[in-house]
């Protein structure tokens, strides 16, 4: 007889919808590696409800492995798209009508308790904090920060780098 199976832990969390879009991020994905190819079939099918199917995700370059450039997700090809100034702790999933969720990564390999904490954060329906606060708050180690770029592009721009630069909040 087959030994039954632990649950497995929650891998994504997402604000309320339809609430208006508050903060940085619209929830947290936790991956359980760093093969975005292999992840993205099971977070497309966990979002074609919420967005409709995935037909693109935009991913830091740095934060994953090696990948092509499209992989068949449920018979339909999803494009994925690397950028080098891309926020590593971030992917920008693209459904349906052009739907796009802004996810917080929590890096693979994170412990249980610490990545619960991180998606809840990034779920909180009033949060506002950016990625790399949450993971850090949660005590998630966020991969060093790419450039100012990358906070230029998913951050905020010149502002947020402006205020880091000088040491003050952004």
């Amino acid at each position: 007889m087959p030994t039954p199976s632990v649950p497995a832990a929650p891998r994504l969390r997402l604000k309320p919808s339809p609430l208006p879009p508050t903060g940085f991020v619209d929830g947290g994905w936790w991956p359980a590696s760093a093969d975005l190819a292999a992840e993205v079939p099971a977070l497309a099918a966990a979002l074609a409800e919420r967005i409709g199917p995935v037909w693109r995700v935009a991913f830091a370059v740095a934060a994953w492995l090696p990948a092509e450039p499209a992989i068949v997700s449920q018979g339909r090809l999803v494009r994925l798209e690397g950028f080098r100034s891309q926020d590593p702790h971030v992917v920008h999933v693209t459904g349906g009508s052009m739907r796009r969720l802004t996810l917080l990564v929590v890096p693979a390999g994170t412990p249980l308790a610490v990545a619960a904490s991180a998606l809840a954060a990034a779920a909180d329906r009033n949060g506002t904090a950016r990625p790399e606060a949450i993971l850090r708050t949660s005590g998630a180690a966020p991969r060093p920060a790419g450039n100012d770029v990358s906070r230029w592009e998913s951050e905020g721009g010149a502002i947020v780098a402006a205020a880091e630069r000088i040491g003050g909040p952004a």
